[in-house]
């Protein structure tokens, strides 16, 4: 093996019942790089890190760590050879210390058999300084921000002087700020000879902070190369397997007169004073930091918050939303920010899952359910959106990301909706599912559609929207007509709260 190699994953495949996960694929990770894995959902990426870790033996291939060949090793043998994994899905023991989290089942002892506290506060304290995080050993785990329980698990890696650290979709629920803090993190321990697989959606990522890329699609290895050299277009086609020329497939629609209007809006101290209209067939889209209070404007206007203050008024008529059910009832519809947390119900079907938003609409006379139709309508929904499942019957949680989300959007186009609020629509969703979903909403729109769209990806509303509202701290402040010429650094202006002064 080259001696340039940490890691050279050879022809591995990987076979479940009646599924072959990975058809001998390939990896090859340099001592000191960051390297990425792309690939859609489904593409074979998640497989091979647990095939890596030991979670999941593969049934051929060989790996090759450091120039040796590993076999049948548990993920605890893995973590001794300095192996370790930071997964999407945190899972710290939240009410035990900072301290307790790091050395836990492996805590300095006494010559009394003892939990040594003092040793350990010591030992977390030099870990601690090795990402320069300067958190009390003891501060308990509740007590602390996503992001710095990530910080956490990175300094966990660390006491096992992990050389190769897996990090699994990590800025899925940062910050802008947090996000610069990890990258920062990321660069000191290459800077320190390790090695990092990065596994994230978010391209603008990968260009930052990767030095290669291998790219991975139906379980299959598709090529390799440096970031430097791999254009966008060359990426994206390699792992969707065909051109995706428009990412944002926006077409001009009729714009037609003010569907809705809000009129000083304010909820607490999270927004104040809110106006804004959106008109027929015209997508406005939402922009802003973190905590600028996007979504709760949104959920303010769906009722499930209740306003202290403003009018909302739907076709020149004020209304009174008290409940999702009188938006509802006002042609409204909200796909919600965590798709996972507040959209879908996992141990549910698709069917289940399509319907239960519209549920009225099927009950017979005698009470029951007129399931003729209901699947006739989600048949069509299915169909129509290019939802893949292999029936309406699979239960939810086992389709990819991006069609849980197109399932959510047909439950709820299911409900004829005029007005669409849509809040985080591509988040955490690949590539090629982005880019469906993106025709979808733009469609909806060319349909006469109201929407409104918030997202944190500022090329997602830059490409979508026909204007753009800013916010910062609960203030508007802006709203701007897209055109050709717009930059994120403008947007940005606003979104800093730093309004341009006008010529």
């Amino acid at each position: 093996m080259e001696e340039k190699n940490i890691l050279v994953m050879k022809d591995i495949v990987k076979t479940f019942p009646g599924v072959k996960a990975l058809k001998g694929v390939d990896l090859n990770v340099k001592y000191g790089e960051i390297h990425a894995l792309m690939g859609e959902n489904g593409a074979g990426k998640s497989t091979l890190m647990k095939c890596l870790i030991g979670i999941h033996p593969p049934t051929s291939g060989q790996i090759y760590y450091e120039g040796q060949l590993i076999e049948n090793y548990s993920t605890a043998e893995a973590l001794k050879m300095g192996i370790a994994m930071i997964h999407q899905e945190l899972s710290p023991v939240e009410h035990r210390s900072i301290m307790e989290n790091i050395w836990l089942g492996r805590e300095p002892k006494t010559k009394l058999g003892l939990v040594d506290h003092k040793k350990m506060y010591e030992m977390t304290k030099e870990v601690l300084k090795l990402i320069d995080f300067n958190e009390d050993p003891k501060t308990l785990m509740v007590n602390l921000t996503v992001a710095k329980m990530q910080m956490i698990e990175i300094a966990k890696a660390l006491s096992y002087n992990a050389k190769l650290i897996i990090m699994d979709e990590p800025t899925s629920a940062l910050t802008n700020k947090e996000i610069i803090q990890l990258f920062s993190i990321m660069r000191r321990l290459k800077e320190n000879g390790k090695s990092i697989i990065y596994i994230s959606h978010k391209l603008e990522e990968i260009y930052e902070i990767c030095d290669r890329i291998t790219v991975y699609r139906d379980g299959q290895y598709i090529g390799e190369g440096s970031t430097a050299d791999m254009q966008v277009n060359e990426l994206i086609k390699m792992m969707v397997g065909r051109e995706v020329n428009e990412m944002f497939p926006k077409v001009a629609c009729e714009i037609g007169e003010v569907k809705m209007e809000v009129k000083g809006l304010s909820y607490g101290k999270k927004f104040q004073d809110v106006s804004f209209d959106v008109r027929k067939g015209e997508i406005l889209g939402i922009a802003g930091l973190v905590g600028a209070g996007r979504t709760e404007v949104i959920e303010t206007i769906f009722g499930i918050r209740e306003k202290s203050a403003g009018q909302i008024i739907i076709d020149g008529k004020e209304v009174k939303i008290q409940t999702p059910k009188d938006a509802k009832a006002n042609k409204m519809a909200l796909l919600t920010e965590d798709r996972r947390v507040t959209g879908i119900f996992p141990m549910l079907s698709v069917f289940q899952n399509v319907i239960i938003a519209n549920l009225k609409k099927y009950i017979k006379k005698n009470g029951l359910l007129d399931h003729k139709t209901a699947i006739k309508d989600t048949n069509e929904f299915v169909d129509a959106i290019k939802i893949k499942t292999p029936s309406i019957n699979q239960k939810i949680e086992n389709l990819s990301g991006g069609n849980q989300q197109k399932v959510l959007v047909a439950r709820w186009l299911l409900t004829s909706p005029e007005i669409l609020f849509l809040d985080e629509p591509t988040r955490g969703i690949d590539v090629g599912a982005k880019s469906e979903i993106h025709r979808l909403i733009t469609n909806l729109a060319g349909q006469g559609k109201s929407i409104i769209m918030v997202s944190s990806e500022l090329p997602e509303v830059m490409g979508m929207s026909d204007r753009i509202m800013i916010m910062h701290e609960g203030k508007v402040t802006g709203i701007i007509e897209n055109h050709k010429d717009l930059t994120q650094e403008e947007i940005m202006t606003y979104a800093t709260g730093q309004v341009p002064k006008l010529a």
